[in-house]
């Protein structure tokens, strides 16, 4: 059984923010969880290192692009071992594979590209060109960046993706290729059912000299986006790579919601026109804020990936933003109620539980747990909650299970039980206990992996071995 979940990469212009983290989180939660079903599974994340924003990056930093992407790339890569995100493969669209691959790729796709002229409306931050409407909706300055729109006019390459619009509908609406969640699927259905236009995918390689040349006209360069889409494929050695044809198509692709035009309308479009099998389903998450704002670094709210796993830990970290942040909508972060959360969840409820189980069997039994039955709670919600990419639904019922052993040790009152002296009564109990924890652990390990792995250290060889320190230390509120 082989499983491959992906994620959008993000560029190399410098440190990956929360939002990126976020996107690795929900894909390094499937990949585990995957794992632990018993299939091979392939995780690719990766870093975007074409196009107008590294190139107007770098000449102000007074480096060389090549030099600028080299610094930048182990930024990105820190960033997922910062949260515990064990990508299996990492794309890098400035090598020499993902550079001969978006060749071939091109090649590919034929008459599906073509050359024409273009005048219109474009947005450096966004690496995009914009229509009239979105220009006059938003009085001709991007909302993502601040910054107005240029309006070019120039020879470029273009993609028919006219041609395949009412095949990619086709596929989504049938079901071959899901989107989740619903409304989102439904927002991608208006788009279609709207009617996709060609387009643009190159540029003069003299007004944008670093990119990836066009096949055969050295004057152009590949449209940033366009190959960057192609990571997916080149990460895996297509054509021949023995991953590729281990691993494709992609199971799962996971994108936030200002990616859903370019994953579910544009990538299966050049997928179908290079003759290759679409990605099987794509999940599109919300956007984070901070105390209700937008991050920003004129407000001054900008939450740091660091700032959060540096005060309360990895797991923590992964706990808040897997649990406390809607899978499906946007989600907003404040440090009052991660410390809420973190205190009056992980702490007391978790910890407390953890802690108080392996003290009573210390102190009556002399750390010896004995026979331990197997915990038989119902875990079905919470595979059908990862499967539907719920992962705060799957969380509410891992919890539900956390609750109720805390509620289970406050009914039976096991140090009661001791002052009464009947041992076998009070073994029957921790033992139920010790099984409960154990089962939470397999649960939680696709979430908080070093948690679930500290709790079976604790309980799993049948004695108790003691922590140096609790599960989650009491923290203390605000930054």
């Amino acid at each position: 059984m082989k499983y491959y979940v992906t994620t959008s990469i993000p560029y190399a212009t410098g440190n990956p923010h929360i939002g990126n983290a976020i996107d690795w989180l929900y894909a390094d939660v499937m990949a585990r969880y995957k794992k632990q079903q018993g299939f091979e599974v392939a995780y690719t994340a990766g870093s975007d290192e074409h196009g107008s924003k590294i190139y107007e990056k770098a000449v102000a930093a007074g480096a060389k692009p090549e030099d600028f992407v080299e610094a930048v790339v182990p930024i990105i890569q820190g960033g997922h071992k910062l949260i515990n995100s064990q990508y299996t493969h990492f794309a890098r669209t400035h090598n020499k594979q993902h550079i001969e691959v978006a060749q071939i790729l091109w090649r590919q796709m034929g008459d599906d590209i073509y050359k024409s002229n273009y005048k219109g409306w474009y947005c450096v931050g966004c690496e995009e060109f914009k229509t009239e409407t979105e220009v006059k909706e938003h009085a001709g300055v991007c909302p993502l960046h601040d910054k107005k729109y240029e309006q070019l006019e120039e020879e470029n390459y273009f993609f028919r993706l006219s041609k395949y619009n009412e095949q990619v509908l086709a596929l989504i609406e049938s079901g071959e290729f899901e989107v989740i969640p619903d409304y989102r699927k439904t927002e991608i259905l208006n788009v279609l059912k709207d009617g996709l236009i060609d387009l643009s995918i190159s540029r003069p390689k003299s007004k944008l000299p670093w990119g990836i040349p066009v096949p055969g006209d050295d004057t152009q360069v590949m449209y940033v986006w366009f190959e960057a889409l192609m990571n997916y494929i080149t990460v895996l050695g297509y054509p021949d790579g023995e991953d590729f044809k281990k691993f494709w198509p992609t199971d799962l692709q996971i994108v936030g919601k200002d990616n859903l035009r370019f994953h579910a309308a544009i990538y299966p479009a050049m997928l179908l026109s290079a003759g290759l099998p679409v990605l099987k389903r794509l999940f599109v998450h919300g956007h984070l804020t901070v105390d209700g704002k937008k991050m920003s670094k004129t407000i001054g709210n900008i939450v740091t990936t660091e700032a959060v796993v540096g005060k309360y830990g990895v797991d923590a970290f992964r706990y808040f933003f897997l649990r406390h942040v809607s899978s499906y909508n946007d989600g907003d972060f404040s440090w009052t109620a991660f410390d809420a959360a973190y205190n009056n969840e992980l702490a007391n409820e978790l910890g407390n539980a953890v802690q108080r189980t392996a003290a009573m069997v210390e102190r009556y039994q002399d750390g010896i747990i004995g026979a331990t039955p197997a915990a038989e709670h119902d875990s079905a919600p919470v595979a059908e909650a990862i499967t539907e990419c719920h992962f705060d639904r799957a969380l509410d019922h891992i919890w539900d299970q956390v609750r109720g052993l805390n509620q289970y040790i406050d009914t039976e009152r096991p140090w009661e039980i001791a002052k009464l002296g009947d041992r076998d009564h009070l073994r029957d109990v921790l033992a139920y206990q010790v099984g409960c924890l154990l089962e939470i652990a397999d649960l939680l390990a696709p979430f908080l992996p070093d948690t679930a792995e500290k709790i079976k250290h604790i309980f799993e060889s049948g004695t108790i071995k003691l922590l140096e320190t609790t599960l989650f230390p009491k923290a203390t509120a605000g930054q």
